[in-house]
């Protein structure tokens, strides 16, 4: 969906406010237009830009699946200028929004295969948008584990889907929270992401993996999954963190030759190996 003004946003309604963590919260939003509405369509790990007049636009991904129809959602945790004017929206107010932008987790080839989806922090939302389409197209998909961690169990977000996964009998959930982050009730693992994957028994033959979370964290978790023997074309991440204007056009998202915001943000760990160690 454009505008005939490529930088006009168009005006959506927040129809819902969740507090999901310390300073993290998701929009459900709606747009005003009918016809915006109607003609607006997009894939799982595309993005926006989030708007508030007078402020500035942020850049996250569409957090909600496309395959749920009427509404987008996000997820953004108040960091700065714009996510601190978002945050202080309410129920019923209006934002900006333009996109969607950059590329898409192939899901259509995944059919027939396995999923691992592993996830720390923040970076859950782009993860929770692809782990909803494939549950709502579960026959089309195997196995689907997904290992999610935060600092500490106040941190980990979306909390009620999370008790949702874990009580599907279609889907393994592995929870954890680093050393010291734990809770007399916590009933989860304790450890960092990468440990806690290295300890699992992980299958590659017929499996993709998708990785999205703090670079630390995927820095640490690829070789991981390389010894496990999964492709580097079998396992995906996006970089969410280089996003900016959305075309390309400013400049700043460029990794090397590549512009994350026209090129990406979905990449495979084979194609980032081509890329500067910048990244």
């Amino acid at each position: 969906m454009r505008n005939d003004n490529i930088y006009k946003p168009c005006l959506m309604r927040i129809e819902k406010v969740t507090d999901e963590a310390p300073d993290v919260k998701t929009f459900r939003l709606k747009f005003i237009d009918d016809v915006q509405a109607r003609n607006f369509d997009f894939k799982a790990g595309q993005f926006g830009e989030y708007s508030v007049m007078g402020e500035g636009e942020s850049t996250f991904c569409i957090a909600s699946p496309p395959t749920r129809k009427g509404y987008i959602e996000c997820t953004f945790r108040k960091t700065g200028r714009v996510t601190s004017a978002l945050a202080n929206k309410e129920e019923g107010e209006i934002i900006g929004f333009r996109g969607p932008y950059g590329n898409r987790f192939p899901i259509e080839e995944w059919k027939g295969k396995n999923l691992l989806f592993v996830a720390g922090g923040i970076a859950l939302p782009p993860m929770r948008c692809v782990i909803w389409n494939c549950l709502d197209l579960r026959e089309d998909y195997k196995d689907i584990t997904i290992v999610y961690g935060a600092k500490t169990v106040d941190d980990l977000i979306y909390k009620n889907e999370l008790e949702e996964w874990n009580e599907r009998p279609d889907v393994t959930l592995v929870t954890t929270v680093d050393p010291g982050g734990e809770t007399p009730a916590w009933k989860g693992q304790i450890g960092f992401v990468p440990t806690i994957l290295e300890k699992m028994e992980l299958k590659a033959e017929n499996t993709i993996a998708v990785v999205c979370g703090p670079p630390i964290m995927i820095k640490f978790t690829f070789p991981v999954l390389v010894k496990a023997e999964f492709k580097e074309a079998d396992i995906f991440t996006t970089l969410e963190n280089r996003m900016k204007c959305g075309f390309g056009k400013c400049g700043r998202c460029n990794v090397g030759s590549v512009y994350v915001c026209k090129d990406g943000p979905v990449f495979t760990y084979a194609q980032l190996k081509k890329l500067p160690a910048e990244y």
